[in-house]
């Protein structure tokens, strides 16, 4: 029987140690959850261990093939660029092996999922309902990065955390490299008449930069007292994390890597839109195509339209 690719987790680093060691604990746990699999995981920069030792512990143990997956929520830089590049220069370093390379994390629906709980907990479990959530707006805050697209990709995750869930709105904010900033963040909620606002961080798990967002938003808040505002925590090493990074392997594995499918009402159970499921695609019919359909009808019950005229 063939040993299957080994799973390398790349992650960005981070100066805090209990962030680091969040990530040496996550990494841990999957190879426990999954004994016959070859498990190792590095950083790119920051903390240890590196991404290279993480390849050479696997090499020394007769690891050939690997599937890199990156821990992380966007795809910027490090992701686009330094995980290849490092990847590139371990095949250098050791002749015979070979990788492929999963996709970043987010938005996935289950990490949505993580993200609405993390909401509720901030709340005091007291809001239950789409009414009760009617009046929270939420505060995203992503990391905030040089690369715009990584920075729209955040919106992204907004945009898919507020469909279907209830939430007055869902707004962004980036703690670093990216406006706007928290305050400023903050301030936009306002404006657009937020009575109760949750800044969430769209981080995986503790760090520097999520301390500096709660910071940051505590600090608003108390120049602020006539807006009520709470802190809800990182996403941390939820089962669906340790799920969803199983899920990106076995793509990078039978390099079955799709387009959005992640996030495709067709495929996955949004809030909301539970019903498209599995419909068959139907053409877009328009009013004026045969001139007695109203927009939409061809999605009732997903039949073929026809007719015996």
């Amino acid at each position: 029987m063939t040993t299957p690719p080994a799973l390398l987790i790349a992650g960005h680093g981070t100066r805090d140690d209990a962030g680091a060691e969040a990530f040496r604990d996550f990494v841990r746990e999957l190879g426990r959850r999954h004994p016959d699999l070859p498990v190792a995981g590095g950083f790119i920069e920051l903390s240890p261990p590196p991404l290279g030792d993480a390849v050479a512990e696997l090499v020394e143990r007769g690891v050939r093939r690997f599937a890199a997956v990156p821990l992380m929520l966007v795809s910027a830089g490090h992701a686009k660029g330094d995980i290849p590049a490092a990847l590139a220069r371990e095949k250098e370093r050791h002749p015979g092996i070979s990788y492929t390379y999963g996709r970043p994390l987010g938005p996935h629906p289950a990490l949505l999922n993580v993200l609405e709980r993390r909401l509720d907990d901030a709340l005091g479990g007291t809001v239950r309902t789409p009414e009760d959530r009617a009046d929270v707006t939420v505060l995203l805050v992503g990391r905030g990065s040089t690369d715009p697209d990584a920075n729209a990709e955040v919106y992204k995750a907004a945009r898919l955390l507020w469909e279907g869930r209830g939430y007055a709105g869902v707004e962004t904010a980036f703690v670093s490299l990216a406006a706007p900033d928290v305050p400023s963040g903050l301030d936009r909620c306002v404006a657009l008449g937020a009575r109760r606002i949750v800044v969430l961080p769209y981080f995986l798990f503790t760090g520097i930069l999520p301390d500096r967002v709660r910071q940051q938003t505590e600090g608003w808040a108390a120049a602020h007292p006539e807006t009520e505002v709470r802190s809800a925590d990182v996403i941390g090493p939820e089962p669906e994390l340790l799920d969803l990074v199983m899920e990106r392997y076995e793509e990078a594995v039978k390099g079955d890597l799709r387009m959005n499918c992640d996030s495709c009402v067709y495929r996955i159970a949004l809030p909301g839109f539970e019903d498209k499921v599995g419909l068959p695609q139907q053409p877009h019919f328009h009013p004026d195509d045969d001139g007695q359909h109203s927009h939409g009808h061809h999605h009732h019950g997903g039949h073929a339209h026809s007719h015996a005229h």
